[in-house]
């Protein structure tokens, strides 16, 4: 029992500093670029915190449990949208450049419909589904460095929706910023593993119902990246970074992890709990995980900020999400 409980605290200590040098690597990085917080959050910190479910998702597939990817990225949505970035808006909501908001907001909504359809109309993720998924994750990255190079303000302050920060220091030199960057994703992606690892086998050990574990450890372990980085954005004034970080990581779990799990092993919505006789996956999952994107990102488009309702509201729809689940 000793030595969980010591890599727990270990993982815990991992999470906490690979979160801090994480964003620390990704802020010095956009300012370094004149690149608004927000787009390095819906790219380079998205795929950092996204690798670890990609590593999961594509072990899945090739023993032959691909369907964990669709889980994965549905259930991911739903609690980085609902839970994360709800905490996010609801301690300090803040003004948005909605002009860098469009291209990652139009390529979420583009994919979700189109994973909807594949869902709804076939059921199975093919081959090549997860081509096309791929093919749509280069185009996002392709257009985004496009968008980058020819904003007409690239050179203007990346930021003005956030607090001041020391910007009187001393610029760091590249290698150290993307040095932070590697080593904080690696350090989240490992205190993780060991928090959730450790975490399930001291519940266990105490009696907790495995139901309970899978709920609340396993659920959790998923989102450790996303939340961790939520956190410290917030700690360091660096909201855009963690609302950036949100809708990437929701786009790269459709396009990114489904796609490469699709692609090296087709898979098929899963069909366990049903309502009327209709998947729950179907039912409920998706149109809740198109309904909190929408609740989150349609309101900043159109006035330009985000409001301390929309997190509330955003964590109300969550609870009621899990409560639902439970029940069935």
């Amino acid at each position: 029992m000793l030595i969980p409980v010591l890599l727990f605290i270990l993982g815990l200590a991992l999470l906490i500093k690979g979160g801090d040098w994480f964003v620390d690597g990704a802020t010095g990085l956009a300012h370094r670029l004149h690149i608004p917080e927000l787009i390095i959050g819906a790219t380079v910190v998205s795929i950092g915190t996204t690798l670890p479910e990609v590593m999961v998702s594509a072990a899945s597939a090739v023993s032959g449990h691909g369907e964990i990817a669709y889980g994965n990225a549905i259930g991911s949505v739903i609690c980085n949208t609902a839970l994360i970035a709800a905490i996010t808006v609801a301690v300090r909501p803040a003004a948005i450049d909605r002009k860098t908001l469009h291209l990652p907001v139009t390529f979420f909504f583009g994919a979700v419909i189109f994973y909807a359809a594949v869902a709804y109309l076939s059921g199975t993720f093919s081959r090549v589904v997860g081509v096309i998924l791929l093919t749509l994750f280069c185009l996002y990255v392709i257009l985004t460095i496009h968008q980058v190079r020819n904003a007409p303000d690239r050179t203007a302050a990346p930021e003005t929706d956030e607090t001041p920060g020391p910007s009187d220091k001393p610029e760091a030199p590249l290698w150290k910023d993307l040095l932070l960057i590697t080593v904080g994703a690696a350090f989240i992606a490992f205190g993780a593993d060991l928090l959730v690892d450790n975490g399930t086998l001291i519940a266990a050990a105490l009696g907790v119902p495995e139901s309970v574990i899978a709920l609340t450890f396993v659920a959790l372990g998923t989102s450790l990246p996303e939340l961790v980085t939520a956190v410290t954005s917030l700690a360091k004034g660096h909201g855009a970074l963690s609302l950036g970080n949100v809708i990437g990581a929701n786009l790269f779990n459709l396009v990114l992890v489904s796609g490469t799990a699709s692609a090296l092993s087709p898979f098929s919505v899963p069909q366990g709990k049903t309502i009327a006789g209709v998947s729950v996956s179907l039912a409920v999952d998706i149109p809740v995980s198109i309904f909190v994107m929408a609740l989150l990102t349609l309101p900043a488009l159109l006035r330009g900020k985000l409001s301390r309702w929309q997190g509330i509201v955003l964590l109300c729809v969550y609870a009621a999400f899990c409560a639902v689940q439970f029940i069935l």
